[in-house]
């Protein structure tokens, strides 16, 4: 039978703190993996996981604490821009995101295949708060006498 030596130093890092090494680093890859599959972030930007031992012996050096600590690196979100075109009247504020490329333009919108506004409004709600909201019709050419009743 070949003799076993005894390793010299036995700290397999899957085992450290009864794998709970092991747990933290699982939850960082997952949160790296989480990072580089979100389109919101660029994808060659390297990612980091800095594992950091720390060994802190007693007095009589017999006995160490072992710490782990980590630290993750992931690509930041990209930034996001929008135009928002603002307007004084009647001493108020008002703001709305330019949704068209030009202030005043109409725009196809294909998620909905609706015209709308510069602004994103529906052209055809618009339209209907511009009309006139009476129903009374004057007739023009009311005719006087043709027939008695």
């Amino acid at each position: 039978m070949a003799n076993m030596e005894r390793p010299e130093i036995k700290l397999p890092i899957g085992e450290l703190a009864n794998g709970g090494v092991q747990e933290k680093l699982d939850m960082e890859l997952k949160k790296i993996f989480h990072n580089i599959a979100d389109p919101n972030t660029e994808a060659k930007t390297a990612r980091k996981v800095q594992i950091t031992l720390e060994f802190k012996p007693d007095d009589e050096r017999q006995r160490v604490d072992l710490k782990s600590s980590f630290k993750t690196t992931l690509a930041p979100v990209k930034d996001v821009s929008t135009l928002v075109l603002t307007e004084e009247m009647d001493g108020k504020v008002y703001a709305a995101e330019l949704k068209s490329d030009v202030k005043g333009q109409t725009y196809f919108d294909a998620d909905d295949s609706k015209l709308k506004t510069d602004t994103g409004e529906p052209i055809e709600e618009v339209e209907q708060e511009a009309k006139p909201k009476s129903d009374v019709v004057i007739g023009l050419q009311k005719k006087k006498g043709l027939f008695k009743c």
